[in-house]
């Protein structure tokens, strides 16, 4: 009959065996990395209980291992993790001034503009109309439609 340390060290292997391959599963459902270091923290302490290393020194190198493999790919997940918006050329037009070639009507969703060189939709920043002819600027921008205020409402508000 085997020791109790033998069916100790038995069951850390299928233990780290069956860690290894959750944290695998896990990663690879996973749109980003969010398991990977401890998949390789179980790899470390799967080999060391393979040759018979005491449990806490599986411990260690589970937990060691795991560590430097996130320090190791730290500037990796920042890359992934970053979320800052890119700025589209789109964008540049917030800011900038159009002139009105539709009559924009909020409550009616018409009007549109000539910025950029191209012709957009547009709706007014407020419920009011802009007519036609009229100078605006654009706030922001949602969806394909340009949000947009006069120029004279823009500069009192601005001063």
């Amino acid at each position: 009959m085997r020791g109790k340390e033998e069916r100790a060290i038995d069951s850390m292997t299928i233990v780290w065996l069956v860690l290894v391959v959750v944290f695998l599963i896990a990663e690879g459902a996973s749109a980003g990395l969010t398991s990977i270091w401890f998949a390789a923290g179980a790899l470390a302490a799967l080999v060391a209980a393979l040759l018979s290393a005491a449990v806490w020194l599986q411990l260690v190198l589970f937990v060691a291992v795991s560590a430097a493999a996130l320090l190791a790919t730290r500037p990796l997940v920042r890359k992934y993790v970053d979320k800052r918006i890119e700025r589209t050329n789109a964008d540049r037009l917030v800011g900038e001034q159009a002139a009105v070639r539709e009559k924009i009507d909020k409550l009616a969703g018409t009007g549109a503009v000539f910025a950029g060189g191209k012709l957009w939709s547009a709706r007014s920043v407020d419920t009011g109309t802009i007519e036609e002819g009229a100078l605006v600027v654009v706030r922001r921008i949602e969806g394909v439609k340009l949000m947009v205020e006069p120029v004279r409402t823009a500069e009192t508000t601005e001063s």
